[in-house]
């Protein structure tokens, strides 16, 4: 089975917004390498890790800049890692239980990332590997943001200005001068078995420093991804809707098969290509409906319709009913749609 790593659109857009900073042509880039050129209001959708890679590298060198992905990772909160998680981090009553929290649902960052801890001495290594990238050139990129979101995790505990001793990296990575001068105090490694950073075992009793409130979100919310070829598709269509949609050669190419072998793999699933991506359509109108500032003309052009006619009927044919009836409904409580 073919391994398509994804990572949330948040990881890519500030790789895309330092490029557009210092003149480069973001969107005829973005294009190249398969990527959505808008990524306004898609921080939580989902687009292929390896072309976001190729476009991160391509970046930094047609505009000559060094340790594009250490810039990228100075400009990262933690505010930039999913809602779901931080709600999580924001509801764990100790590090310990918010690393913990983090291990389980770091999928939701990025979908092939596994991340744990281990004892090392009198230290705890957090460690993260996304899985199925082995090979691949240029992974400091990825390995730079898991390393500084896990990082941001422990500063909700450890204070805002904490920093590890050790910051490791899976890549064959040598940190410029720059990025050594900017960490005076830690120490970096290369080539190791997983991308880590080190804390001091005592850490894991921080408590939280704010009111720690049980969490009403589920635990069965999103759990690990599947990494057949529906599932992948539908968290990766979302992100091109707006521009009308991948075609199905585009698709194919997105999930590293042939249009023949991916129609085959469809079919299996009982579906077509073209049913699929109006399913993932009628999906994203859903989500985006359930806002109530939103117009329905936007959330047709967003959704990936040509007019606004094209989309009620589109949606009526679906749910027997048109997006305006929907939504009303949905504000009545009197029904809900499967």
């Amino acid at each position: 089975m073919t391994i398509i790593p994804l990572t949330r659109c948040q990881f890519l857009m500030p790789f895309a917004e330092l490029h557009s900073e210092i003149g480069g042509p973001t969107a005829s880039l973005l294009a190249k390498f398969q990527l959505p050129t808008s990524l306004e209001e898609k921080a939580d959708h989902y687009v292929p890790l390896l072309p976001v890679i190729r476009f991160a590298t391509a970046a930094q060198e047609k505009q000559g800049l060094s340790e594009i992905a250490f810039r990228v990772a100075q400009r990262l909160a933690f505010d930039h890692l999913s809602e779901a998680m931080r709600v999580r981090i924001r509801h764990s009553p100790t590090l310990l239980v918010a690393l913990q929290q983090a291990c389980k649902w770091s999928p939701i960052e990025d979908t092939n990332l596994h991340l744990w801890l281990e004892p090392c001495g009198q230290s705890v290594k957090i460690c993260s590997r996304l899985v199925g990238t082995e090979g691949i050139s240029h992974l400091e990129m990825s390995h730079w943001l898991q390393n500084i979101f896990v990082m941001h995790i422990v500063r909700q505990f450890a204070g805002a200005t904490w920093t590890p001793r050790v910051i490791a990296f899976e890549a064959n990575y040598a940190p410029s001068i720059e990025v050594q001068s900017h960490w005076p105090n830690t120490r970096f490694m290369s080539g190791q078995k997983a991308s880590w950073i080190e804390v001091p075992l005592q850490f894991l009793s921080l408590p939280n420093p704010v009111d720690v409130v049980p969490s009403n979100l589920p635990e069965t919310e999103r759990q690990p991804f599947s990494n057949d070829i529906v599932s992948i598709l539908k968290l990766t269509l979302p992100s091109y809707l707006d521009e009308g949609g991948p075609t199905i050669i585009q698709a194919a190419e997105m999930v590293a098969l042939s249009v023949r072998s991916l129609q085959r793999k469809l079919s299996l699933a009982g579906l077509t290509y073209s049913h699929l991506l109006e399913r993932v359509r009628f999906n994203s109108a859903i989500k985006l409906l359930s806002n109530p500032q939103s117009k329905i003309i936007d959330v047709a052009f967003a959704s990936g319709y040509a007019d606004p006619a094209h989309f009620t009927r589109a949606f009526r044919r679906i749910s027997g009913c048109t997006p305006r009836e929907f939504r009303e409904r949905r504000r009545n409580g009197a029904s809900e749609l499967a």
